[in-house]
């Protein structure tokens, strides 16, 4: 069983801008979605014994600011849906897994940053930490065909992330460039320098101990 089905939602950075109407639209879908596959495909593989249950988070719900709010908490809930889940219905031998994969050019993506493929593919690979490839659909089709298979017979509880290792600054640039906006930016750079402060505090105090 493949939970496949989700919608971004409105394309809105400020939660004081996301009305209640829009998440419990997207909720509906991303996450009631899921649920209810879910649900129904366990009530016909507890009786077999056996089965395989997979959906499709996102790297939204391993970083912060890469999407709207909405997405976000659904695409989480997913992760935490498959966890739960998959320890319950182990014991009937059914596996329960999602993947999340990075940036891949599809109709939703596109039209959510109001790009073409082309476009949408150049943003991603300019600022990829792997370089030389594109994520493709089927690139993510094979993540999810290798959970479903019996090489990942021992494989249950987890959430296969499809990233090429750098996550959180693309929705950064993306606002940046295309929403002329910098909220994302200052975000990333907060956190950066955060980080960079603490490293620095700990040395110190490593240094006078």
């Amino acid at each position: 069983m493949f939970n496949n089905a989700g919608i971004t939602g409105p394309n809105k950075n400020s939660i004081l801008d996301y009305t209640k109407s829009d998440m419990e639209k997207i909720v509906g879908v991303n996450l009631v979605g899921p649920f209810l596959g879910t649900k129904h495909a366990a009530r016909v593989m507890i009786p077999a014994g056996r089965g395989c249950i997979i959906s499709t988070s996102s790297t939204a719900a391993v970083s912060a600011g890469i999407a709207s709010h909405g997405y976000t908490c659904t695409k989480h809930a997913v992760v935490g849906l498959t966890k739960n889940t998959a320890f319950e219905l182990g014991r009937f031998g059914i596996r329960v897994n999602c993947v999340s994969p990075h940036g891949v050019s599809t109709p939703l993506a596109t039209g959510f940053v109001n790009m073409t493929n082309e476009e949408f593919e150049g943003l991603i690979a300019s600022v990829s930490n792997l370089k030389g490839v594109i994520l493709k659909a089927e690139d993510v089709a094979n993540a999810v065909l290798y959970l479903a298979s019996d090489d990942a017979k021992y494989v249950s509880g987890q959430n296969l992330v499809v990233t090429e290792g750098s996550r959180s600054v693309i929705r950064a640039l993306m606002c940046s460039k295309y929403n002329n906006g910098c909220g994302y930016v200052v975000q990333w750079l907060v956190v950066v320098l955060y980080f960079y402060v603490s490293r620095k505090v700990l040395i110190n105090l490593l240094s006078s101990t």
